[in-house]
């Protein structure tokens, strides 16, 4: 995976900025700002975009598939963070001006495989990992940060079975699907 220069990553938070700030206002916000030439955010790539208001999330929408290029998932993730998270209402220009926007730029996905409870807890790399659980037609994802609100494992594992929609010891059982990402994030 291609990292970030600290140019890319400031583009692109000033790109998910002024992408939510057009469709709240109708205009494009005053300043100008230049692509900068790279071929990182022209690369397909997964991609999230997390709003924060307040110290308390306020949005999280993203794909995990590298289906577009970097530029166009910011700004599609940063609209639908903004104005289509079923969690929230949609943003208000008031809460905009104090909106933090923070971007994950993701590694793809591999499987993980375990061979018991015990061998999948030891292969989770907390902070590290971002995980995707799946069964059937059920699925959700933590983004690596999200090791910040439950560091233990056991606990990460059964609160994103939840999320899923699955019973929250899914993650014990034969037919479960894991697979980890990593991610450069910044805000």
């Amino acid at each position: 995976m291609s990292t970030l220069t600290d140019n890319e990553k400031q583009y692109l938070l000033k790109l998910a900025y002024s992408t939510i700030f057009q469709k709240l206002s109708g205009k494009k916000k005053g300043e100008d700002f230049k692509e900068p030439e790279s071929s990182v955010i022209n690369e397909k790539r997964g991609c999230f975009v997390t709003l924060h208001l307040d110290n308390s999330l306020r949005g999280c929408i993203g794909n995990i598939d590298p289906v577009y290029k970097l530029i166009k998932g910011i700004k599609k993730n940063a609209l639908n963070a903004a104005f289509s998270d079923p969690r929230f209402t949609p943003l208000s220009l008031e809460e905009f001006r104090r909106v933090e926007i923070e971007i994950s730029v993701l590694t793809i996905p591999e499987e993980l495989v375990f061979s018991s409870e015990k061998d999948l807890l030891q292969k989770l790399k907390p902070q590290k990992h971002g995980v995707i659980i799946s069964k059937k037609y059920h699925s959700a994802t933590y983004l690596p940060q999200v090791w910040e609100q439950l560091p233990d494992k056991k606990d990460f594992l059964s609160n994103l079975c939840i999320k899923a929609g699955l019973g929250k010891n899914a993650w014990k059982e034969r037919n479960i699907t894991i697979k980890t990402y990593s991610a450069e994030y910044f805000s």
